[in-house]
């Protein structure tokens, strides 16, 4: 059964095989007929003659065609094993003949055109390699009937399709690189003669024609290259053996670029017939270069047509050449960009220099600018161009800038100049857009790892500037080694500023930027010269004419950085001279013209001169002759054969070629040499330029490919950031496309996107500039005008949304911008366009809960990530979203009035958040935002319409300070600071009112104290009541007013915080707030209770705040308004405190645990501070002067007890007053004192008129005190009699009893204490002698001392207390 099948498979098979052969055979035979037929028609029809076609024709193409007839139908193989001549010939032979009318040939090429479709043979057929090129031979030297103008646009119609068809054909690889571009020269020949003929034939001919190149170049990336291609000869291998490749690329190629230069300059706009070729031309170019992509970089020859034969015709063309043309001269030049920029760094940046950059300022037509304008924008959105144009050209000292002029020239052209926008202002604008968008979605990303901080770059030393070295694997040493090219560059600029106006001075900047080596380089010398743009040039030629040795070592490197080949002599001198001005001095130029004849003798491509001495003669012969033709004072001119003759044997004895001098002659006479040239950029690109710029293309470095970098980035942007921020200012203020204006605003946040990234500056500017268009920042227009520009015009709430949106994303990286969004914030303020939820006032009665994290500023904290924030889905999307709310139709829809719309818009730009998460802010932008607000509190800056207003602003801004301070509380020890400084410095504003300022200071100081010590932060005691001390220092009224507040506040701190405050500073600052409440009848009850709790309470009263609670006690006490049963409790708990001396005594003086101050430290100084304040023994004297002083209250019964106090202070203390000194110290300090005051005082109310009650009250009171001395001197008698003092001070007590004793009241009648005294007397002398300390045996003269005094003071007690008598 298989067998079978197999059988009918291949009879099967074999039936179509004899059924296609059979149908080629019938074809044939069918063409032959037609030919024959044709052939056999009368020449003339009109005549009715008939010709015999064998008198006619020649013969043997009948017997061709006959015999080819005969053999059809007998094969002796099959149709694809024949050689291809052999049906071929006849019809060949058919379009050749000159005797063949022009119907027969048009039918013969008809039938070849059957064959070629049909395949009746293929690339493997013998002879078919013959047989194709025959066909390509005879078909483009067909010939062609002049007398019929249709039958002749036929047949050139076939020739064209045959011609196609065989580069078509699998045969055609078999073709010769010779038939290839026969094909191609026939095909435009026939474009070429249809220009007078029909429209059909023309467009037939360039669709052709397009299609052949298309063909051709599209194998190119197969094509192998062979050694011809790397030699430098173009006439070597002629071998045509081999099917075409490379060569007839190369010459096709070469024809293309040919065609270029059928025009010399446009003068006018029409649309040629040469325009139209060049334009024709440039697509097939374009086409070529599409097809082989970067393969033509494998091909040596075909890639030097390129870099030199098109683009010196691109460039020579693109600037004088019609609208179309130069669109497609920029097409081409950019496809070559993406395939081929490795090898053409030097020719693009000519491109731009000449073209691009060119035609938009040279005041070309407006077509041409705009179609100029529209190729940068082109490159501009190409997504690697812009970077390496960057990394090319501007971070080499020896190029252009070309980002950076491109990006100012779309700035230039983009700036509005009218009322409305241009189509070419807003085509530069897109293209600046553009460049934005690119440099920011490739800078801002989320995974680079570059730290965002690292944009300082410096040059750490020496390194040639001229010197390129390759792209390096490690990206950040390649990435710094660009960068401080470019920092190179930036200087070598700068000192070529300073060269203009001091040579000197110049070139000593160069050694201080390290670009000068020392000792100095004459290379580097002369590259500075040889590449800075806008050098002074006759410095340049008075430097390198100077006869010292460094400078002809200089002028030597000068001239090596010249390449002669290929130039002759006038083309060489003219390049040599237009870089500097030849010195007047006749040795300078002789110098000079040395080094450049050794130069070009060197590189002479011929060897017309024998020695350089032949060069250096003729150079002084041609500037001669330059002077003599050019100068208008020379009124004979020299002849060419004066010329001719004068140069006479200068070659080694010889003379130079006649024809060479002559071509000198007249290229100088026509064409002068500019031996003055000053600086400035070549105006177009000449024959002497482009040779110089190929020779220099083939030393340095190629185009390097490379990737963003954000530091790069930064660096690019950083360029043309200034421009680039008043051209999108300008263009939002001057538009009123809607679109647009979204195109703006994508741009300011592209633009916020990389300045965030060290370009400050920039991102500062950006917003200080668009806060103008929010309407909040006008200085004259009233309350209502300023809500009507809002309300009614889109711009305003953009820039609004769009300042706030990046106040809140990009806040980290604002500076001296704060100053601005605070101006707006407190505009939207004053106009009430802020949500209650901004600023909604907490009560007093709240402030037991002021410790909580919930803050006053009730915006979403969330802010997104700038990583993320992508113009796409991030910021734009949001933006338009929210400005998609503000139609008229919608609002009226959504029932939302005027003020409604106006506040959502103030809502969506989450002010809240830009405090509340301030924590993320840099220490620096923290500093910035911190000044502005203050000072906004202060008054700087701002007007107040109403002292109402004034306070609102002030309260607001005091609690922005809050909201800052309280999400930045991990840090408070290190901005506080400066805060502090701030505050000091607003309180020195010439008109600086501290209230309300310091008012409202107050009392959000004091909030932000409680919860700062409510959290764990060490450090930040200090600093919040250095401040909080600073603004009741401004005004102390106002701690008045707002009493009640501090009151809550102190007492919260108090009984909640004691173990929080462990300075002396923290506890001075709230101990007296705590006394100024006690002012108040309201707050009184309060703040004793307070004080009594703390004082209460063992444990919170520590040496670091035991002094100011005496302090503060004794201010309670001597209130008028005081309850004595408070002022008895308060010195009760002061008397009991000397338990707590005599424990602190005990343990030592250091105080562990606890801190005078943040700055204390373990110095010497320091540790000695700590002991005396801290010493218990000044604790002491400290109580017993406030009981001292309290022992002269206006209330008797306050200063008894302060007395008895006092005692029981001494009785308590007794272990820190067991030295004699101490004690003695103590009395006199303390009780003598108190003695002293109260009799002073008593005798001062005796005086007094209506005063007897407070006498009696005072001589009470000084009674008690007598009687306190007498039992504390009694309780230290024994360590006061130990001292060596001790005669003093008894006679101290004496004297004191005697003043009592002679008290007097005056007119309100005898005192009752000298009844007291002598009973006070007797119970010390007693005392005294029982403890033996007053003896009659006694050495000393005590006794007798006593006695005297005794006798003087109460003689009754004589007799009783000394019955002895005195030793005497």
């Amino acid at each position: 059964m298989d067998n079978k099948e197999h059988n009918e498979t291949t009879k099967s098979n074999m039936t179509k095989a004899k059924r296609k052969e059979l149908g080629v055979s019938c074809m044939l035979n069918t063409e032959i007929g037609a030919v024959l037929a044709v052939i056999r028609r009368a020449p003339d029809p009109n005549t009715g003659i008939y010709h015999h076609p064998d008198e006619n024709f020649d013969a043997s193409i009948l017997q061709a065609l006959k015999s080819l007839r005969a053999l059809l139908f007998n094969p002796q193989q099959e149709w694809r094993t024949v050689d291809p001549s052999l049906y071929l010939s006849p019809f060949l032979d058919v379009i050749q003949s000159d005797d063949i009318p022009a119907a027969a040939t048009a039918v013969a090429l008809q039938s070849i055109l059957k064959i070629l479709r049909l395949g009746v043979f293929d690339e493997k057929t013998p002879g078919a390699k013959d047989a194709i090129n025959s066909a390509v031979t005879a078909i483009t030297g067909c010939r062609l009937q002049r007398t019929n103008p249709a039958a002749e646009e036929a047949v050139m119609m076939r020739i064209l399709q045959v011609l196609t068809l065989i580069i078509r054909h699998r045969a055609s690889v078999l073709l010769t690189d010779h038939s290839v571009c026969t094909v191609v020269n026939t095909c435009f020949q026939v474009v070429q003669q249809s220009t007078g003929r029909g429209d059909l034939l023309q467009r037939n001919g360039r669709y052709t024609m397009h299609e052949l190149i298309q063909i051709i170049y599209s194998r190119l990336p197969e094509i192998e290259v062979n050694d011809w291609e790397n030699s430098e000869s173009d006439t070597e291998d002629n071998s045509m053996d081999s099917g075409y490749g490379i060569r007839s690329a190369i010459d096709i190629f070469h024809f293309l670029c040919s065609l270029l230069n059928v025009v010399e300059i446009m003068d006018s706009d029409v649309f040629t017939s040469d325009e139209n070729i060049q334009h024709f031309a440039l697509v097939l170019i374009n086409s070529a270069i599409e097809l082989s992509g970067d393969s033509i970089g494998k091909h040596p020859k075909l890639l030097r047509k390129i870099h030199d034969d098109l683009f010196h015709h691109l460039i020579h063309y693109g600037a004088n050449s019609s609208p179309l043309v130069l669109s497609m001269i920029c097409s081409t030049v950019l496809n070559i960009y993406h395939f081929l920029r490795r090898s053409i760094r030097l020719q693009l940046e000519a491109f731009f220099s000449y073209v691009l950059l060119k035609v938009p300022s040279s005041g070309s037509p407006l077509q041409l600018q705009e179609v100029a304008l529209e190729a940068v924008v082109n490159f501009c959105r190409q997504p690697s161009f812009i970077v390496e144009a960057y990394v090319n050209y501007d971070c080499d000292p020896t190029f252009r800038n070309v980002f950076e002029e491109t990006g100012k020239l779309l700035c230039k052209y983009a700036f509005p100049t009218g009322v409305a926008l241009t189509s070419i202002q807003v085509q530069a604008f897109e293209g600046l857009v553009g460049i934005f968008h690119n440099i920011a979605d490739n800078i801002d990303k989320e995974e680079e790892s570059i730290p965002s901080g690292m944009h300082l770059v410096e040059i750490s030393g020496y390194r040639p500037f001229w010197e390129e070295k390759p792209k390096e694997e490690n990206t950040d040493t390649w990435v710094d080694y660009v960068r401080v090219r470019k920092l190179q560059k930036r200087k070598i600029l700068i000192a070529g500023s300073h060269f203009n106006r001091d040579d000197k001075k110049g070139l000593e900047y160069l050694k201080i930027s390290r670009l000068l080596s020392d000792p100095p380089d004459p290379k580097a010398h002369a590259l500075f010269f040889r590449y800075t743009p806008r050098l002074d040039k006759t410095m340049i030629g008075d430097h390198l004419g100077d006869p010292g040795d460094f400078h002809i070592q200089v002028l030597k490197e000068f001239t090596n950085t010249f390449e002669f080949s290929g130039m002759i002599l006038d083309t060489a001198l003219r390049t040599y001279l237009e870089t500097f001005r030849l010195p007047g001095e006749s040795q300078k130029i002789h110098r000079i013209l040395e080094a450049f004849s050794e130069k070009f003798y060197d590189q002479q491509s011929s060897e017309i001169f024998v020695t350089k001495d032949a060069v250096f003669v003729l150079c002084y012969s041609l500037i001669m002759l330059n002077t003599d033709q050019h100068n208008p004072q020379v009124k004979k001119k020299m002849t060419e054969e004066e010329f001719i003759r004068n140069n006479r044997a200068i070659n080694g004895g010889s003379d130079l070629p006649r024809e060479y001098l002559s071509e000198l002659f007249h290229s100088i006479a026509t064409n002068a040499i500019a031996l003055f040239n000053q600086s400035g950029t070549p105006a177009e690109m000449n024959p002497s330029r482009w040779i110089q710029l190929i020779n220099r293309s083939k030393i340095i470095q190629p185009f390097i490919l490379c990737d963003f970098d954000r530091r790069i980035g930064r660096d690019m942007f950083a360029t043309i950031a200034g421009p680039s921020v008043a051209t999108l200012a300008a263009v939002f203020e001057h538009t009123d496309d809607e679109e647009i204006l979204h195109e703006c605003i994508e741009a300011l946040f592209s633009i916020s996107r990389i300045a965030q990234y060290g370009l400050e500056d920039t991102l500062d500017e950006l917003i200080s500039t668009f806060s103008k268009f929010t309407a909040l920042l006008n200085p004259y227009a009233t309350a209502e005008e300023t809500l009507y520009s809002f309300s009614n015009d889109i711009k305003p709430k953009m820039a609004t949304l769009a300042v706030f949106t990046i106040a809140n994303t990009f806040k980290g990286s604002i500076r001296g911008g704060w100053r601005t969004i605070i101006d707006c914030l407190l505009k939207l303020k004053r106009l009430k366009l802020l949500p209650q939820s901004v600023l909604e006032p907490e009560n007093d009665s709240d402030i037991a809960n002021s410790h909580s994290q919930d803050e006053k500023l009730d915006f979403p904290s969330h802010v997104p990530k700038v990583a993320h924030f992508r113009r796409s889905s991030g910021i734009m999307g949001r933006f338009v979203n929210i400005l998609s709310m503000e139609t008229v139709e919608e609002a009226l829809n959504l029932g939302l009035s005027e003020f409604e719309q106006n506040m959502k818009i103030i809502q969506h730009c989450r002010i809240g958040s830009i405090f509340t998460t301030s924590s993320s802010l840099p220490d620096d932008s923290l500093l910035d935002l911190g000044r502005c607000i203050i000072f906004a509190a202060a008054g700087k800056g701002q007007k107040f319409s109403t002292s109402v207003e004034e306070e609102e602003t002030v309260a607001f801004c005091w609690d922005l300070i809050s909201s800052i301070s309280l999400a930045n509380m991990h840090r408070f020890t290190k901005f506080w600071p400066q805060y502090h400084e701030f505050f000091l410095e607003v309180a020195q504003f010439p008109l600086f009112s501290p209230i309300p300022f310091a008012e409202k200071a107050i009392s959000c100081l004091m909030k932000m104290c409680l919860k700062l010590l409510a959290s764990d932060f060490e450090g930040v005691e200090e600093l919040i009541f250095k401040s909080i001390n600073l603004m009741w220092r401004m005004e102390k009224e106002i701690l008045d007013t707002c009493c009640e507040f501090l009151l809550q506040s102190v007492s919260k701190i108090i009984t909640e915080y004691p173990e929080k405050l462990l300075t002396q500073l923290g506890w001075m600052s709230v101990l007296n707030l705590l006394s100024v409440t006690g002012r108040h009848h309201e707050t009184y009850d309060r703040g004793v209770e307070a004080l009594i709790g703390l004082m209460s309470d063992e444990f919170h009263l520590t040496r670091t705040n035991y002094s100011y609670c005496i302090d503060c006690a004794f201010s309670f006490v001597a209130l008028k308004h005081s309850r004595v049963d408070c002022n008895v409790k308060i010195m009760d708990l002061l008397a009991e405190s000397a338990n707590l001396l005599v424990e602190w005594y005990r343990t030592g003086y250091s105080d562990p645990g606890s801190c005078m101050s943040m700055a204390s430290n373990a110095s010497i100084s320091s540790i000695e501070e700590s002991t005396r304040v801290y010493n218990p023994l000044s604790f002491f004297q400290k109580l017993g002067e406030s009981l001292r002083k309290t022992s002269l209250a206006r209330r008797e019964e306050v200063r008894n007890h302060a007395v008895t106090s006092l005692q029981k202070c001494f009785i308590l203390a007794e272990d820190i007053l067991f030295t004699p000194m101490n004690c003695i110290n103590s009395f006199y300090n303390i009780v003598f004192a108190m003695v002293d005051d109260l009799h002073e005082k008593m005798q001062q109310y005796s005086r007094r008129d209506n005063a007897e009650r407070e006498t009696r009250s005072m001589e009470n009171t000084l009674k008690l005190s007598m009687e306190v001395l007498t039992q504390l001197y009694l309780h230290f008698l024994m360590p006061i009699s130990e001292s060596p003092n001790f005669r003093t001070f008894w006679l101290g007590i004496l004297r004191r009893m005697d003043t009592c004793m002679k008290a007097d009241l005056g007119a309100y009648g005898e005192s009752k204490i000298p009844d007291t005294i002598p009973d006070l007397l007797r119970k010390i002398v007693q005392r005294m002698k029982e403890k033996e300390i007053l003896t009659l045996d006694g050495e000393d003269d005590l006794w007798d001392t006593t006695f005297y005094q005794i006798q003087w003071i109460a003689p009754a007690l004589t007799d009783e207390l000394f019955p002895e008598g005195s030793k005497k």
